[in-house]
């Protein structure tokens, strides 16, 4: 079932054919992780980019006070990889782990470099989703800079519209950059407003 849904994520982004997806389906792996548990540990390097079939992966840092910073979460759909390991064999800086019981796809770079080859669609897709990619974490460094908190919540629920009831509380602050407290006000003034976030 996760291969089958990868499959069709990646249909839907290109012209690979069924043919074509079995051929190199043999570089990818399907893995089923608990709540809590490791994809990438900061000082590994990653060799994959992972595609989450069923569930919620998020990547964060630790700083040296032991408080988590996170940077990205990825439910169903989405790939999360840490870019600056996979592409320059780097020590990683991130945690990769579980947020739910999470069914997924590991990707490496024999399989996009030969469904690239096989296909001008997707090959135009991965390039056009790295540009996105960049373009997000500009857009989030802007936010963490010069927005407003409720400008930040407003921002996070129009790009995970479906995660404001998956998450605790203080996994949405510290990716906002707030207290939990201070995320806590934002969603009672919006309340009080009658904000209605679906």
């Amino acid at each position: 079932m996760m291969l089958q849904n990868f499959k069709n994520y990646i249909q839907n982004h290109s012209d690979i054919t069924d043919e074509q997806f079995s051929e190199i389906s043999h570089y990818l792996k399907s893995k089923s992780i608990k709540k809590g548990e490791f994809v990438l540990r900061q000082g590994e390097i990653c060799g994959y980019s992972f595609f989450v079939s069923k569930g919620l992966l998020r990547s964060y840092t630790i700083d040296e006070q032991g408080k988590e910073h996170i940077i990205q979460f990825a439910p169903e759909d989405w790939i999360i990889v840490d870019r600056s390991s996979y592409f320059f064999n780097e020590p990683s800086e991130l945690f990769i782990d579980a947020v739910e019981d999470t069914e997924l796809v590991m990707l490496n770079e024999d399989f996009i470099t030969h469904a690239c080859n096989i296909s001008t669609v997707y090959r135009a897709f991965n390039h056009k989703a790295l540009h996105s990619h960049i373009r997000h974490l500009q857009k989030r460094v802007n936010l963490l800079l010069g927005a407003t908190a409720e400008q930040r919540y407003l921002d996070f629920i129009k790009l995970y519209p479906e995660l404001t009831l998956r998450l605790p509380q203080w996994m949405i602050a510290s990716y906002l950059g707030l207290t939990p407290e201070s995320l806590s006000r934002v969603r009672k003034e919006l309340a009080r407003r009658n904000f209605k976030p679906h």
